[in-house]
């Protein structure tokens, strides 16, 4: 491992100077001066994980307008959180939105745990979460470690290792450069870093407030770090959507509250646990129909697997009847049903949306 140049030996004041000139403006972000409101920044980094800013900033602002407290979100249906999250993926996220919600209302009087500690302790809060959380709201000394900061930093000490295996070697190394104070903003700091100047291809290095001390910099290697792990390719899986039509409606089903999709609807399909191969696919089917198979498939990666859905279309022929949980949505109304993003490909390729 490359030593850093003597010059990096206090890098925080740097940091921040360039933080204060170069700052990004997001909507959760609160302005100089002002404090962070802590559900404001729960709320946006609970949308930022698995998703990019960019995409975030719309659902972010949304769903502050629809629900601008914790209580009120709190005392929303869960149904209603989870229409408004589709799209965004990764659904667990919302449910563990409102199930912390709801404590923090009932057990913590609307206020957040300011320890990293207490709010390891909410659901869905892992270990970046509640250090983001205590050190942007609370202004508490925490290394809050996200992709971004992991790039800046195997550059800045040229770590050999891979991001995965270096994790305890990274904090370790952020926990070193916290200043004394400003530690919200020196958090947001190496966030912004990373994003905008420490960037994966062509870093902006002539502009970075750190390129005299860094070491991948030094030896002319920024994008070697951080290291690379072996590649493991997802494994792919078949399945089925059925999308059955009565008139201008088509079915909807209510999935189970835990796995795929808890709790929302979406068109009947066969299960995503398990590759489901052509021969098993139409026993799945909420009603026997005249299924006819659309020729292309729908795709879609989730974290864990690759899927081709085949995607069955069908009329309903007088009162067949259909599997549990199902119900007769107005077709106009699709839009509004918070499908995720699969079943809404499914029904833009079945040329209901």
């Amino acid at each position: 491992m490359i030593t850093p140049p003597a010059k990096r030996r206090k890098p925080g004041p740097a940091l921040l100077a360039w933080y204060d000139a170069h700052r990004r403006d997001l909507p959760w972000r609160a302005r100089p001066g002002e404090r962070a409101d802590p559900y404001a920044v729960w709320l946006s980094e609970i949308m930022l994980q698995q998703t990019a800013v960019a995409t975030v900033k719309g659902y972010f602002e949304k769903f502050l307008s629809r629900w601008p407290t914790v209580e009120a979100l709190a005392a929303a249906p869960i149904e209603e959180v989870l229409a408004a999250w589709a799209g965004l993926g990764y659904y667990a996220r919302a449910r563990n939105l409102h199930v912390v919600a709801a404590r923090v209302a009932r057990d913590y009087g609307g206020r957040f745990p300011e320890s990293e500690a207490g709010l390891l302790a909410l659901p869905g809060i892992g270990p970046y979460t509640a250090a983001a959380v205590a050190a942007i709201a609370f202004d508490q000394p925490c290394a809050a470690v996200d992709g971004n900061v992991e790039r800046v930093i195997t550059r800045l000490y040229a770590i050999e290792t891979p991001a995965r295996q270096a994790k305890p070697l990274i904090r370790e190394k952020v926990e070193a450069l916290l200043p004394p104070a400003r530690a919200g903003d020196f958090a947001q700091a190496l966030m912004d870093l990373g994003a905008t100047v420490c960037t994966p291809r062509a870093p902006d290095c002539g502009v970075c407030p750190w390129s005299a001390g860094c070491a991948a910099f030094a030896a002319g290697k920024q994008e070697a770090y951080p290291a690379k792990g072996k590649k493991v390719e997802k494994p792919k899986r078949r399945g089925a959507i059925f999308i059955l039509r009565r008139g201008e409606e088509a079915l909807l089903s209510r999935r189970p509250e835990k796995g795929l999709f808890g709790g929302m609807s979406a068109f009947p399909s066969t299960p995503f646990a398990r590759d489901v191969g052509p021969q098993e696919q139409l026993r799945h089917a909420p009603c026997a129909a005249d299924w006819r198979a659309l020729p292309q498939p729908v795709a879609h990666v989730f974290t864990h697997f690759a899927l081709a859905a085949t995607v069955f279309v069908a009329q309903a022929e007088g009162e067949a009847p259909l599997l549990p949980d199902c119900r007769w949505a107005a077709r106009r109304n699709l839009d509004r049903e918070g499908l995720p993003t699969l079943m809404r490909k499914a029904a833009v390729l079945a040329g209901l949306i």
